[in-house]
């Protein structure tokens, strides 16, 4: 059995790896900002899943060290183990360079990038003991497809890819597979933009998470390090959506 914590986990990408992961017999320890958001997640996972004791939870920030040592001790304990990190906690400021703040920048930088490393230094323990597993970080076409107004976002996302890339050359001798999913315009309402009609041509956090699932079922003999997905069609629209590329 499956046991997988997901960051960002109460909505939208995150909530749905949590849900593909239940449903195919896993168990799964998820994190968010706010506590109530976390039990809600939790209880509709729970019910969705039909055994409300493979999910559980805990609210935490991953620009905090001493919280994200906090919630994987508490993933090894609920579960009995871990096998499995999915790094999906982040977040999208998109202003001119000239207007963003210096909280603001740090905010981006520190839940998109050091949030991942935060993690994922804390789990690698529990994974080298296990000597197997995954880390999978979830990043963006924006890593490498830019756009003006988001130079936090894309800088974050670019330097998750390039930390992936490097993890997964330093642990994929210890039985530790790392891979990169890279999602292109996902109707998500991220950081604050609501979905509506017009967001029938993008990708679901479904998708996304097949795509993650795709990976946790793929043979132990090989390792798809880097996935781009994005939608199979466009939209004359070429705004930025939520710091993704169509």
């Amino acid at each position: 059995m499956r046991r997988a914590l997901v960051t960002g986990g109460t909505r939208g990408i995150g909530r749905a790896i949590a849900a593909a992961i239940l449903t195919d017999g896993g168990r799964v320890f998820i994190t968010g900002r706010d506590q109530d958001a976390v039990d809600d997640a939790v209880r509709v996972l729970g019910e969705a899943c039909g055994d409300s004791s493979r999910v559980a939870g805990v609210a935490a920030d991953v620009r905090d060290r001493a919280a994200v040592d906090r919630a994987v001790a508490a993933a090894i304990a609920r579960l009995g183990g871990l096998d499995t990190l999915v790094n999906n906690a982040g977040v999208g400021i998109f202003a001119n360079v000239s207007a963003m703040t210096d909280d603001e920048w740090a905010r981006v930088i520190d839940t998109n990038l050091t949030g991942a490393f935060y993690c994922s230094r804390a789990v690698l323990p529990e994974l080298t003991r296990g000597g197997r597993g995954w880390i999978i970080n979830i990043a963006s076409l924006a890593g490498r497809n830019y756009s003006a107004t988001a130079g936090a976002y894309c800088a974050s996302k670019a330097g998750l890819v390039a930390f992936s890339e490097s993890l997964m050359l330093e642990v994929r001798d210890l039985g530790i597979r790392v891979s990169v999913v890279m999602p292109g315009s996902v109707a998500t309402g991220f950081s604050g933009r609501h979905a509506d009609a017009d967001d029938s041509w993008k990708l679901t956090p479904a998708d996304v998470a097949g795509v993650v699932m795709d990976l946790l079922r793929h043979p132990s003999r090989s390792l798809p390090s880097k996935v781009e997905i994005r939608p199979s069609r466009t939209t004359t629209d070429r705004r930025p959506a939520g710091g993704d590329s169509p």
